[in-house]
This record gives structure tokens, C-alpha cells and sequence, in this order.
């Protein structure tokens, strides 16, 4: 619960958003342990997996990743009807 707590308090990350999603629809206490239900989950294949924790992705920020991917095709398009070379490299 610790934890979740701290989790909540961050200033921007997956377990704040997550835990503000919940808070709206089932109150601080079982939001608060829903946050905690999930660390221990992510503790658990952290540890079975031996990998190092990557911060999933809201839906939000999925659909956002998609809005640029198509901004990036069309505006590559453009530029290549225009007549000029275009190499991507992805970013790092």
C-alpha cells in the first residue's frame, strides 16, 4: 500500500493516470489497492522474467503514436510527390 501511495504521487506515470481513472469511479481505498494489486503483479514478472520494468502505455498515448505515424507517411508523401528523397532513421 506504501507504495501505491508513492505510486499516485508521482508526477506523471501510468500508476497515477490509472489510479485517477479509478478513483472517479470506485472511491480513494479500492483504487488505492487496485495500484497495489498491480505493482505486486509487475514485481512478480519483473522478478520471474529478470527484466526491467517498462511503464505500459495508456490508450491515449497509443492512439497519440498513431496519429504521428500517419502525420510522419503523409508528410513524407507530400514531400516526395515535391520530388525529394526522404530517408527515415527512427529515433532512439
Amino acid at each position: 500500500m506504501e507504495a501505491a501511495w508513492g505510486a499516485t504521487r508521482r508526477k506523471d506515470g501510468y500508476l497515477k493516470r490509472f489510479y485517477q481513472k479509478l478513483l472517479v469511479r470506485k472511491g480513494s481505498k479500492k483504487a488505492l489497492m487496485a495500484i497495489s494489486h498491480k505493482i505486486i503483479i509487475a514485481t512478480y514478472f519483473i522478478l520471474k522474467n529478470k527484466e526491467a520494468y517498462k511503464e505500459p502505455l495508456l490508450q491515449i498515448e497509443k492512439a497519440e503514436q498513431k496519429h504521428r505515424q500517419k502525420q510522419v507517411q503523409k508528410t513524407v508523401g507530400q514531400l516526395m510527390k515535391l520530388g525529394f528523397q526522404v530517408r527515415l532513421t527512427p529515433l532512439v
